[in-house]
């Protein structure tokens, strides 16, 4: 890794799948956190499954720029039994192959909930149809919170394909609060509309799982992570 490259936001990575692309935060020095549907496998006729894809499928890519600077892989991929399409459960943490020395994480904070009002600023990797560069990070136009239920939050924001997973992040504290899941678009990365965010707090588990996993634990080890 070449630590005169690496900046502040790099904890925002880029997930890629296959051909799905999607965003993520290094929450830890080697687990990122995304959302569950970018992470689930498909069927040849592109229909989503109720299963994950394998660890090996998955690269994250490292860097902000229109090439990455580097890649590492996944060892493991911890969701809950829900959120494959998006929606609730739909976040997901991958355990990669290494700790990723001398690039920037950033919390997720877990015990505090998302407040109506709190200013969210979202980022990701995405690309609207419109816009007129290629794929690279953005920190994209949020806002005040507008709805909060129990499992997500909703705000108007400008959010593009590709930008799933990327992180809702407090502009007040800077920790990650939410992920990105779903949004209403029509190609215009300048559109604030209605977005959905799955809420951090509300899956301690998942982190809790993703900590053992870390420290050696197999997945096969630990029970589902029930949805809620």
């Amino acid at each position: 890794m070449p630590p005169a490259l690496a900046k502040d936001d790099d904890y925002v990575v880029r997930i890629v799948v296959g051909s799905v692309t999607c965003s993520g935060a290094l929450i830890q020095e080697d687990r990122v956190l995304t959302a569950h549907h970018c992470v689930a496998a498909h069927d040849r006729d592109g229909a989503t499954l109720q299963r994950d894809v394998r660890p090996e499928e998955v690269r994250v890519e490292l860097g902000g720029d229109y090439l990455p600077w580097g890649e590492v892989g996944v060892r493991a991929v911890l969701a809950p039994g829900c959120g494959y399409v998006s929606g609730e459960g739909d976040l997901a943490v991958l355990v990669l192959e290494r700790k990723l020395i001398g690039v920037a994480t950033r919390a997720a904070r877990l015990e505090t909930p998302p407040g109506k009002r709190d200013q969210i600023e979202p980022i990701g990797f995405g690309r609207c149809a419109l816009s007129a560069d290629g794929v690279h990070r953005k920190h994209r136009a949020g806002g005040p919170i507008e709805l909060v239920s129990e499992g997500r939050f909703r705000l108007s924001a400008a959010i593009c394909p590709g930008d799933s997973g990327g992180p809702a992040v407090s502009s007040e504290g800077g920790e990650i609060v939410g992920v990105i899941s779903a949004s209403a678009m029509d190609g215009d990365e300048r559109t604030r509309d209605r977005s959905e965010f799955v809420r951090v707090d509300r899956w301690r588990s998942l982190f809790a799982y993703a900590a053992l996993v870390s420290s050696g634990t197999s997945p096969a080890e630990l029970p589902p992570i029930e949805c809620k």
